[in-house]
């Protein structure tokens, strides 16, 4: 058996057990199999990111700038589009199969000891989850790495990933999402996000409604830690267009960072930047040295976020998007206008069922020429027709598809018909991966070049 299928095996395995999306307030559990390991998420330094939007794209962000500065890398992000090691990513790659193996093989004897003693206390094994941040801290100690960048699952005080102690503590935009499990405020939520606040960090985060920062500047106080926020601290002192990104005046912590070509489109894009900037110099030198800009540059040079904005097919163009709640789907809305020339935009929209499908509809109506509603390929996807219905209560000109595949060959063809039109698939990372899986088998890019 190949490595790449023993691989798999091992990722059949973690799919047995509670999935990504059972979560409770556990830490402890995942605490304890680390201990066993003796704690290889204390052999490196670790940035670690949260909030409810462009936590992925600010890692991948980072974790570019840190390279080339010299530093070797680990990130961990998730959810995966296409195949599960893109979660955990050494050194900009992909983990390799053999580590996955190496290091399942150093973490099995344990998690059976673990789970006999939760089943002894009556609780619950662990987790997908529990496991999968094992795995990464695990292997991110053998690789080594030098510095791990690490995206919160859900939440921070109790996520799996808060056994790691954060340097620097990064806070992408707080907004609601996952309200059944975090709060249904927005101080609520940033309570349960700020503890991945520890003692001593610099914390670092993109500008945040009044009640949120102020959860943030409390929690930083009692940690003894220093914060920064975009706006008064750090940020884009200018922004503008250019052919296929943007370029970027980059005010630091440090210094300020003048025309740098960001290959990624959308404004939050660009705040995404700063953050990452704030969050190296954080690290690097606590927030007063200077990063190379020569550096920045070549990092960010061929960076890319996939299934954020990624052009997925040409003639007609079609852009896939992760955006999953209001806030990013506002977002996206917001970056279609700005960066792109269309008039009319065709929605493919597919979400999961404990999402805000109103919300998401509402962000994305005033770019939404024409909704073609579909579900993602999973257990937990809301109805196609839910989705319709949410497009109809807006008023939208909707249509109902039985699955991606059919949603996407007929909004192509609806934007092949006239000109001025484009695509956008949204509404879940599901249904992202989905698509761009889709748009490799057919060829939306051409067939020499494919997706």
């Amino acid at each position: 058996m190949s490595e790449r299928a023993r691989a798999d095996e091992v990722y059949a395995e973690l799919l047995t057990r509670q999935g990504e999306q059972w979560v409770e307030p556990r830490i402890e559990r995942t605490r304890r199999l680390l201990e066993y390991l003796d704690d290889p998420q204390r052999t490196y330094r670790v940035i670690h990111i949260t909030g409810t939007n462009g936590k992925t794209s600010t890692a991948r962000l980072i974790e570019s700038l840190l390279r080339s500065l010299g530093l070797r890398t680990g990130l961990f992000t998730s959810p995966h589009l296409i195949r599960f090691t893109e979660r955990i990513v050494v050194d900009g790659e992909p983990i390799a199969d053999a580590a996955v193996l190496a290091a399942w093989d150093e973490i099995a004897p344990f998690v059976a000891l673990v789970d006999a003693q939760l089943a002894e206390a009556g609780d619950a094994p662990l987790t997908f989850f529990e496991l999968l941040t094992v795995l990464a801290f695990v292997a991110f100690s053998d690789a080594p790495v030098d510095v791990a960048v690490v995206e919160v699952g859900m939440g921070g005080a109790w996520d799996s990933t808060n056994t790691a102690d954060g340097d620097v503590a990064v806070f992408a935009p707080v907004g609601l999402d996952h309200t059944d499990r975090l709060g249904g405020t927005l101080v609520e939520i940033a309570s349960v996000k700020s503890g991945i606040i520890k003692p001593d960090a610099v914390v670092v985060s993109a500008r945040q409604d009044p009640g949120v920062a102020a959860v943030l500047r409390n929690a930083a106080a009692q940690a003894s830690a220093r914060i920064a926020f975009e706006g008064s601290d750090f940020g884009l002192a200018e922004q503008k267009l250019a052919v296929g990104g943007q370029l970027l005046t980059v005010r630091g912590l440090a210094g300020e960072y003048p025309e740098l070509y960001l290959p990624l489109h959308g404004a939050h894009q660009g705040q995404n930047a700063a953050l990452a900037v704030a969050a190296v110099e954080a690290l690097v030198g606590g927030g007063s040295r200077e990063l190379s800009a020569d550096a920045i540059l070549e990092a960010w040079a061929e960076v890319s976020s996939p299934g954020r904005l990624h052009l997925a097919g040409i003639d007609p163009t079609v852009l896939v998007d992760a955006a999953h709640n209001p806030h990013g789907a506002a977002a996206l809305a917001a970056a279609l206008r700005q960066s792109f020339d269309f008039p009319e935009w065709g929605v493919v929209l597919g979400v999961l069922d404990d999402k805000d499908v109103d919300g998401i509809v509402d962000a994305l109506a005033p770019v939404a020429a024409h909704v073609f509603a579909t579900a993602p390929s999973s257990d937990r996807a809301s109805d196609e027709d839910a989705v319709a219905d949410a497009a109809e209560r807006r008023g939208l000109a909707v249509t109902v598809h039985r699955d991606l595949d059919d949603a996407a060959t007929a909004a192509r063809e609806w934007a092949a018909s006239a000109a001025g039109r484009a695509v956008v698939v949204a509404g879940s990372v599901v249904l992202a991966g989905e698509a761009l899986a889709l748009a490799d088998a057919q060829s939306w890019k051409g067939a020499a070049d494919g997706a």
